[in-house]
């Protein structure tokens, strides 16, 4: 993928792109900073506009919000002796209620070979890296609430200065949920993300550009925007509702994670018949995990159910990059 110009100049004010050698790659130290990240946390999260892009665009309010969320490893795999996939989900706990709500999951491979890339409206699919960008890389695969996918990003763990860091390609995704019911002025942000390892914790830093992407293949660049996630260690929150949770309907939710595999490893990729938000999904599911806590029996047909009706294999290529 072209690097947008306007992502360019980021890139060069706010840091330096390491050219971290193949040799140099330690897949042992990498995996304990994946690891890290596991754990619980006290939340913050921002976002602000920066550059605006377009004549008359006014830039719009800062977003702010927060939460109470742990993070649990749910797969730690390796292949002849080297780290291969780390799986992380991430609950949140209200601490005064004790409500839990399944958020969102990040999923680590080294050297991957392929991944999913967000190509059109409800439309993921399936790309070959390049062997040069995966040889001693990790790729990490965000998924939604629902684990519907949501963007992919390649790159290596550093650490320079005695910090670990992690920062990806330049890579779509599309609209988050906090602008998709409000914004129609854009349709996919161009995201470089940063991982960094910190004392009481760990951060994650979005560097996103809002574009309108063209039925005929143009770009129209919006405005830039700066995302910081914090993940501060966290003992005061009783987080045990969500381990009880996560006990209860792990299995449940392992196999929807089966059904989306169908889509996104053995075939071209995967298109939603969903609106944006993906409602239409993520209350059936949810409410087949509340049933399955519950102690109700949820067969596997009605899993199916829910993605025969909802998904479908995305087209063999698409235009859109």
């Amino acid at each position: 993928m072209k690097l947008p110009v306007a992502m360019s100049v980021l890139l060069g004010i706010c840091f330096p792109v390491l050219a971290a050698s193949p040799d140099a790659a330690d897949p042992v130290r990498d995996r304990q900073s994946i690891l890290a990240m596991q754990g619980e946390y006290l939340v913050d999260f921002a976002f602000d506009e920066t550059v605006l892009l377009q004549p008359g665009y006014e830039r719009q309010p800062a977003m702010r919000s927060g939460g109470d969320e742990t993070v649990i490893v749910v797969e730690d795999s390796s292949i002849d002796g080297l780290p291969k996939k780390i799986v992380l989900q991430h609950i949140l706990v209200d601490p005064k209620s004790g409500h839990v709500t399944k958020h969102w999951r990040q999923e680590w491979t080294y050297q991957a070979r392929q991944r999913f890339e967000f190509t059109a409206d409800q439309t993921w699919q399936m790309r070959s890296i390049p062997a040069d960008l995966s040889r001693g890389a990790w790729t990490q695969c965000v998924y939604e609430v629902s684990d519907a996918p949501r963007y992919c990003g390649t790159g290596r763990w550093e650490y320079a200065n005695g910090i670990a860091g992690w920062t990806s390609d330049l890579s779509w995704r599309p609209l988050p949920r906090r602008e998709y019911t409000k914004r129609s002025d854009y349709n996919a942000l161009s995201v470089i993300n940063r991982h960094t390892l910190t004392p009481n914790g760990w951060t994650h830093e979005q560097f996103n550009t809002k574009v309108l992407r063209k039925p005929d293949g143009g770009h129209e660049e919006i405005a830039r925007e700066f995302g910081f996630n914090d993940y501060q260690k966290n003992t005061e929150t009783d987080f045990r509702p969500a381990y009880d949770y996560w006990n209860a309907t792990r299995d449940y939710w392992a196999k929807v994670r089966g059904h989306w595999s169908r889509y996104l490893d053995q075939g071209p990729g995967v298109r939603l018949k969903t609106k944006i938000d993906g409602m239409a999904m993520i209350i059936p599911l949810f409410t087949q995990a509340g049933d399955v806590q519950a102690g109700k029996p949820v067969a596997d047909a009605d899993i199916a159910a829910v993605f025969g009706q909802w998904v479908e294999y995305a087209p063999a290529a698409s235009s859109a990059r």
